[in-house]
């Protein structure tokens, strides 16, 4: 696996500041969590489910050098644009800073699936929800920009090479997001495309106080993989996953969190905008990815689809 000298240890002290991390009960948003609340940083762990969210915060506390680390629940359904409102309110009526969002949560490969809302499982998962979420943080973000030294205030979205990998020829199927009749890794390609997609507007729209990045963490021995029976059937898939763990094609998670760890609280990153690669590595992306009047035609459009919760 590439090395890199970036450790979560390299981060400066961060008390006195807030950050989001979601998808923060499990694998890499996990390590995310950990990494930033022993720098200090109250960090809230969004997660869907309360029971896994509390046991998660007990197990990260139970890690640290400093067990009386500041972690808070955040409930986030991102399969519900309702429960991503309220949390971005419970967010705001509790707090008058906040330096970081980490839209780390994700899923990968599940067969087809429609949410509540109508939406592609991976496209409102890995997408929609984190637009909308970081769509209504954006107003906190920017005051606590006003008051901070530049680059300090920043959105980080997780992506995967599997942007680049598994595509469709348009880049971003407008006419039809649901890619219903497509194989289940391009659907989740088509949302990280998207992720990188959104990091290049905010850039555009808000670089002149918010410093974005896209990262890919990695090939990571997570529960994602487990999951992707869309890709494969179950019982090959607790076949691969252990063969590819001892062949060194997945990593730890702990290393997973590193480009995130980087991009969202390292006085060393200064790229705004950049798509980060393992580990804490400025990469290259497509030139799908990379294309500015997709990523202005993508805002728009999201803009348009979610008008009734902005």
């Amino acid at each position: 696996m590439p090395k890199s000298s970036f450790t979560p240890n390299s981060l400066p002290n961060l008390a006195g500041k807030t950050f989001i991390v979601t998808g923060g009960n499990a694998g890499v948003g996990k390590s995310t969590v950990a990494g930033l609340a022993n720098r200090g940083a109250r960090v809230y762990l969004g997660a869907r489910n309360t029971d896994k969210a509390l046991e998660a915060i007990q197990d990260i506390k139970g890690s640290l050098e400093q067990p009386d680390a500041d972690i808070v629940y955040l409930p986030l359904d991102l399969q519900s644009f309702r429960s991503v409102v309220e949390a971005a309110q419970l967010i705001k009526s509790k707090e008058t800073s906040l330096y970081g969002l980490v839209n780390n949560a994700g899923i990968m490969g599940v067969p087809f699936a429609l949410t509540q809302d109508g939406y592609e499982t991976q496209f409102q998962t890995n997408y929609l929800s984190h637009w909308l979420l970081t769509y209504h943080l954006l107003p906190l973000l920017e005051a606590t920009s006003s008051s901070s030294p530049i680059g300090q205030v920043r959105v980080v979205n997780l992506t995967s090479d599997g942007h680049q990998r598994f595509t469709v020829q348009e880049g971003i199927r407008f006419s039809d997001p649901e890619l219903k009749n497509e194989p289940a890794m391009t659907r989740y390609g088509h949302s990280k495309l998207a992720n990188i997609l959104h990091t290049k507007q905010l850039h555009r729209l808000h670089g002149a106080w918010l410093v974005t990045a896209a990262v890919h963490p990695g090939h990571i021995d997570t529960d994602l993989n487990k999951k992707a029976t869309g890709m494969v059937p179950p019982a090959v898939l607790r076949v691969m996953v252990p063969v590819m763990k001892c062949a060194g094609v997945l990593d730890t998670q702990a290393n997973g969190a590193l480009s995130s760890l980087y991009a969202v609280a390292s006085p060393e990153f200064t790229d705004a905008g950049a798509y980060i690669v393992p580990y804490a590595k400025i990469g290259s992306a497509s030139d799908a990815a990379m294309d500015s009047a997709l990523a202005e035609k993508l805002w728009s459009w999201t803009a348009q689809r979610l008008q009734e919760w902005l």
